[in-house]
């Protein structure tokens, strides 16, 4: 009896891998297959006749298997392989792969990937700017990365920021508590906040949820809802709280190729957009800029036809994108925005500050939880040894999602936490026994749906 082996899946265009695969097959899932391969593998699994054996070819043996190599699929941490030198398995990751030594592809590729820190530019200090208001703006979700943030901008450089804040309806408690916090630590901060009407908000979720099958939307929302505001207060510098693993995550989950880690420090392929730009008479760009309006004219507009077949579309971005169709009364004055500031140059620029340099080396949540207790007034969560996303309530449920879809081939996307985590237990020092344990109790790596998912259902059926 042969079947279709574990992971692989018959698409239009030919078989497809769901998982990530070793350095020397990395991104390489598709495997283009004959008309006559094409009838034989639905039948799977079945019995093959001499000449459907010579039909298959060389997917005998590695896409199609005989029942003994048929790989079976883990339900749980504990069924699990794991890597030999970090916390990535194929419970969390189905379909990774590993080499004769044991190691993921995270692993084989890390010296090669070392260097890729943000597909944003990468500033060492922010300058400040004293014809001004304000030297920057910081989207701030009152969990530790952002947080973290707002400490180094306001009080370790002194800058004037202004820090922005976009009520979603699943703000945890301690982020909540984090935000109160910090207004009283940081009185030379500006601290904004905007929510959506619940309808509004309502309408959009339940588009994307019938598109992802969960409601996140942060930071995308947040831009659209801030993005007039920054160009009306002439924010020259604005900033996101990511981890440096979050921003590899993205290379890994095939979303951006290793030349968007590097436009930033490129001088030719911003003097060639420039030259473009001065030729239409609008004025040039500086680094941060472009990546500015870029992030906005894709929510505003959709997907550029240039990205659409660059083979990095990503299917999160592209999801909220059409689910804005939702909600078309927050588009006008993002557009308007966009056309003012492309016009004038003054775009607000998307920037990145290296977390693991500003913390003096590696940026360990251990080491940074101290001060960001005794100088923020932050409120770390109640849940014991939880460092991975604080700020949303059902931060899980988002996990899960991902983690489900993919598992059942239902989404080529790799689960954003548990990149993350295999990233962070093998590059930023975090132990294993701290790694397992946040798999394992604080994060959505589960067959069983966790409860906030009941809440994020809730919320949309008032």
């Amino acid at each position: 009896m042969y079947h279709l082996q574990t992971r692989w899946k018959l698409e239009d265009q030919g078989l497809y891998y769901y998982g990530l695969r070793n350095k020397e097959r990395l991104f390489k899932n598709l495997v283009k297959i004959t008309r006559k391969q094409r009838e034989i593998i639905p039948r799977l699994p079945g019995e093959l006749s001499e000449s459907q054996k010579a039909a298959l070819g060389p997917l005998l043996g590695v896409q199609v298997v005989t029942e003994e190599d048929l790989r079976p699929l883990p339900t749980s941490l504990r069924e699990a392989r794991f890597c030999t030198t970090c916390c990535a398995n194929d419970f969390i990751l189905p379909g990774l792969e590993f080499d004769e030594g044991g190691r993921c592809p995270l692993c084989q590729t890390a010296e090669e990937t070392r260097d890729l820190v943000s597909i944003l530019p990468v500033l060492e200090d922010l300058p400040s700017t004293p014809e001004g208001r304000f030297d920057c703006a910081l989207f701030y979700t009152g969990g530790k990365d952002s947080t973290y943030l707002l400490y180094y901008l306001a009080k370790v450089k002194g800058l004037r920021v202004l820090a922005l804040t976009w009520e979603i309806p699943f703000l945890s408690d301690s982020a909540r508590a984090s935000i109160e916090g910090a207004k009283r630590a940081f009185p030379e901060v500006e601290f904004r906040s905007e929510r959506l009407e619940d309808e509004t908000l309502r309408r959009f979720y339940r588009r994307l949820y019938a598109l992802s099958e969960n409601t996140c939307a942060c930071p995308s929302l947040a831009y659209v809802l801030f993005y007039p505001m920054m160009v009306e207060l002439e924010i020259p510098y604005f900033l996101a709280g990511n981890e440096p693993v979050q921003m590899l995550g993205l290379y890994y989950n095939h979303m951006a190729p290793k030349l968007a880690y590097r436009f930033g420090g490129s001088k030719a392929l911003p003097f060639l957009m420039n030259l473009g730009r001065v030729l239409t008479l609008r004025p040039p760009l500086k680094q941060g800029q472009f990546q500015t309006l870029m992030t906005m004219k894709q929510l505003a507009y959709g997907d550029h036809w240039v990205k659409r077949h660059s083979g990095y579309e990503s299917e999160l971005v592209s999801n909220i994108v059409a689910a804005m169709g939702a909600v078309p009364e927050l588009l006008p004055p993002l557009r308007e925005a966009i056309r003012r500031s492309d016009r004038s140059g003054k775009v607000p620029a998307f920037v990145h500050l290296d977390l693991d340099k500003i913390a003096g080396g590696t940026y360990h949540w251990n080491q940074v939880k101290d001060i960001l207790v005794a100088e923020c007034g932050w409120c770390p969560p109640q849940e014991e040894k939880k460092a991975l996303h604080t700020s949303c309530a059902i931060e899980k449920c988002k996990d899960h999602t991902q983690f489900l879809r993919f598992y059942h081939c239902r989404s080529k996307m790799l689960p954003f936490s548990a990149l993350e985590m295999s990233l962070a237990s093998g590059r930023t020092g975090r132990t294993r026994e701290e790694t397992l344990y946040e798999m394992e109790h604080h994060l959505g790596f589960s067959l069983e749906e966790p409860p906030e998912c009941a809440i994020m259902r809730g919320y949309l059926e008032e």
